[in-house]
């Protein structure tokens, strides 16, 4: 590889703060500069809607990957509130409203942004008493509404829309939880998990409503209304709109790199642009497990890529190969998943324990391999589901899998250890 001497990552996030510390780790000593257009340094998401919300007295920097002091102790340039307006390929150049960042090597780790209603639906900006979450402030503005006798309501039923109703019910509000489909979670968990985690929820007083659409949502400051498709007018003092995030891609595609659902790029984490890699929930790399392009919004996502694509910068040739992998806490529900589930295809689900009790597992095989595995708060399972998941587990032909087959995991709730 070329020497590098400068390097830029454009992006706030968990990627982003994994990049450089990997960078460091790794003896790299030379130039690194990180834009991001918060005023924060890089921090991770999850806590937004988990322990943010969760401990009222929690600061923002428990967020934080890193501390604003650690990047100048390891001479860092962090510039905050900094736009990256454009990006010069050719002239391997970042735009930023500081100025002009040339590079050896960039690191796109742009993150995502809400999935907004078209504007006949809701007026942008959004009011006070409506919002979505995705930033830092997001997360306190929300925390700072919840309080007994709050009316919630929440529009969307995926994981940041349950997991906010878990902390609103904790802080005594009433929550109503508004999704379109059958289930909150069914298109990612199935229809027997994802009952089960609607069933703890209205167990815990969430009123959840399926087969609900949203027309409009208007209002003000102090309170919004939320309109429903079949007229049903819902007066809350805060709603939340949790309908998926897009993939941050504007930098990229204006500079001419190919995007589809994110950032393009190989097995390496590199764009059609050798020097420009790419990490995190805005990146689309083709995985070598899955033999396609597959982007992911998650945690573990954003760590590992965020390290290999700095190992690879200064001249490691690794692929990414990791399995997908991510958590979720509500109520006494805590859970891991690892894998990945095909949209529409026909998955054999095998589960170990009841659904309907406080601890169990679940496996799920397609065309013969396992591809993914799931706890619920066994957590001594999840070394032992992951390489299962890795290993791509086989069924030989005509085989029913039964719950011998895979492995002595057992199903009795234990002690988090990831939190």
């Amino acid at each position: 590889m070329d020497k590098v001497s400068k390097i830029v990552i454009g992006g706030g996030g968990l990627a982003a703060a994994k990049a450089c510390g990997k960078l460091r780790e790794l003896g790299w000593a030379v130039g690194l500069t990180v834009v991001t257009r918060e005023a924060h340094p890089p921090y991770e998401r999850p806590p937004l809607s988990k322990g943010l919300l969760l401990e009222r007295t929690a600061s923002p920097s428990t967020a934080y990957v890193e501390t604003r002091t650690w990047y100048s102790e390891n001479d860092i340039d962090l510039l905050t509130e900094t736009h990256a307006t454009g990006l010069d390929l050719a002239g391997s150049r970042v735009l930023t409203t500081q100025g002009v960042l040339p590079f050896d090597r960039l690191l796109l780790a742009t993150g995502a942004r809400p999935r907004r209603f078209p504007e006949s639906m809701v007026s942008e900006p959004l009011s006070a008493s409506a919002t979505y979450l995705r930033t830092i402030e997001d997360s306190l503005h929300i925390r700072s509404r919840l309080a007994p006798g709050v009316r919630v309501v929440l529009v969307g039923g995926g994981w940041i829309c349950m997991e906010v109703a878990a902390a609103a019910r904790t802080a005594g509000c009433e929550v109503i939880l508004l999704e379109s489909g059958d289930l909150p979670l069914q298109g990612v968990l199935g229809t027997a998990v994802a009952r089960r985690f609607t069933d703890v929820q209205r167990k815990h007083g969430v009123d959840i409503r399926t087969g609900t659409s949203v027309a409009k949502i208007a209002g003000d400051d102090a309170r919004s209304e939320v309109i429903l498709a079949d007229g049903q007018r819902l007066h809350a003092d805060l709603a939340v709109v949790g309908i998926g995030a897009e993939p941050e891609t504007e930098l990229a595609s204006r500079a001419g790199l190919a995007t589809n659902d994110g950032i393009n790029a190989d097995r390496f984490l590199r764009t059609a642009a050798r020097h420009v890699f790419v990490a995190g929930d805005a990146a689309n790399p083709y995985h070598p497990r899955y033999q396609r392009h597959l982007r992911v919004e998650h945690w573990a996502n954003a760590i590992h890529q965020g390290e290999i694509a700095a190992a690879n910068m200064v001249g490691t040739q690794s692929p990414y190969d990791r399995a997908p992998y991510f958590f979720s806490d509500q109520f006494e529900l805590g859970m891991e998943f690892v894998g990945h589930l095909e949209r529409g295809a026909a998955h054999q689900v095998v589960v170990r324990g009841d659904v309907g009790d406080d601890a169990f597992v679940v496996f799920w095989l397609l065309r013969g391999r396992l591809v993914a595995g799931m706890h619920v708060n066994t957590w001594d399972a999840m070394e032992h589901l992951t390489r299962l998941v890795e290993q791509g587990f086989a069924v030989q032909d005509n085989h029913v899998l039964t719950e011998g087959d895979l492995g002595d995991i057992g199903t009795q709730p234990q002690v988090s250890k990831h939190r």
